[in-house]
């Protein structure tokens, strides 16, 4: 997948792809990314956890207070608890992004996300309204600083979508705001009105990019087909005319500024020949020396990189004296070849 056709499938969701690939991200060993993940990350922590507990504090605030920070009242157990430990979360966080381990704090990001949930869950302000406003009032507080702490804390992974927390909140703040005694969100701020920060992406979408996936394995197949069609065929009087001698590595060094470059001098006993071969990957200087090679002498002589190459080497011997066959350099930067 390339990132340019992802955000023109996915317009505005580049934090869905940070986050699907940051919770995945090989930290210890390699990993693959799958699009049925990407379509659960989505769907079950950025939608219903971290989306679902935002949208559910911005839209009772509105609807009980229009817009508006309630009071703090007096704070039970439960409260304390919850405000406590958003408190704690960034000196974790930190920790996790200074050892580079971003996926742990990726984690900690949905950790927080679902200590808002359960704890308004557990306080069920929509049941007090009618018995016990003013308890609610504490709840919708205590709630609101949670959102607001996260807006805070994971900006460095979901950029994009905290500015738009920030923005609807009309909240500037820092993390050292997060662990201060003073409220995040005081009585009777006015916040904005909620909307989405994140939608499902449904099966089909999904689909699609399957897909497309698919369409590129099969036109990618056809590419290597019509590169690997057969070469026409020569008559036996074409190989004749090659001219292959045996001889012996009696020199080799690596070529300046180059990867794949030997350039080696070949006794042929009645010459001595200079030819730059593309086998510097495979087999260092020292071990080549001393081989039998099979050279093909009457190839047009040809430059590399100011070296003039006096022929091809077709066939070479191995460490245990067995010849290996040499095929071309697929980079055609070089008349050598290399051993496969």
């Amino acid at each position: 997948m390339w990132l340019h056709e992802y955000l023109v499938d996915f317009p505005d969701k580049q934090d869905v792809l940070r986050y699907a690939l940051t919770a995945n991200a090989p930290e210890t060993k390699d990993n693959d990314f799958t699009w049925k993940e990407f379509q659960t990350r989505n769907n079950s922590e950025l939608v219903a956890i971290f989306g679902n507990f935002i949208n559910r504090v911005m839209v009772l605030t509105q609807k009980y207070y229009n817009g508006k920070v309630p009071s703090m009242g007096e704070l039970n157990t439960a409260d304390q608890a919850a405000l406590t430990r958003m408190k704690e979360f960034p000196s974790l966080m930190e920790k996790e992004i200074e050892l580079y381990h971003f996926r742990a704090y990726s984690q900690e990001v949905m950790n927080l996300a679902r200590l808002g949930n359960k704890y308004l869950a557990d306080q069920e302000p929509w049941k007090l309204i009618k018995t016990d406003p003013e308890r609610v009032e504490t709840i919708m507080f205590t709630a609101l600083q949670i959102v607001a702490g996260l807006s805070i804390l994971s900006e460095p992974l979901l950029p994009f979508t905290t500015q738009k927390m920030m923005d609807m909140l009309e909240l500037k703040a820092t993390w050292e705001d997060v662990i201060s005694e003073e409220p995040l969100l005081v009585p009777g701020h006015l916040i904005q009105k909620s909307q989405l920060l994140f939608e499902k992406i449904e099966e089909e979408a999904i689909q699609k990019q399957l897909q497309k996936l698919k369409n590129n394995l099969s036109n990618e197949n056809q590419k290597n087909k019509v590169e690997e069609a057969p070469k026409e065929m020569i008559s036996f009087d074409d190989f004749t005319k090659m001219n292959l001698k045996t001889g012996t590595i009696i020199e080799a060094e690596k070529m300046t500024n180059t990867k794949k470059l030997l350039v080696l001098k070949v006794d042929l006993g009645q010459e001595q020949r200079t030819i730059v071969s593309g086998i510097a990957e495979s087999h260092q200087p020292k071990e080549v020396v001393g081989k039998k090679v099979t050279v093909l002498t009457n190839l047009q002589p040809r430059a590399i990189r100011g070296v003039e190459s006096q022929g091809m080497l077709l066939m070479a011997e191995d460490q245990d004296g067995r010849l290996i066959f040499i095929s071309p350099e697929d980079d055609n930067t070089s008349s050598g070849l290399s051993i496969r």
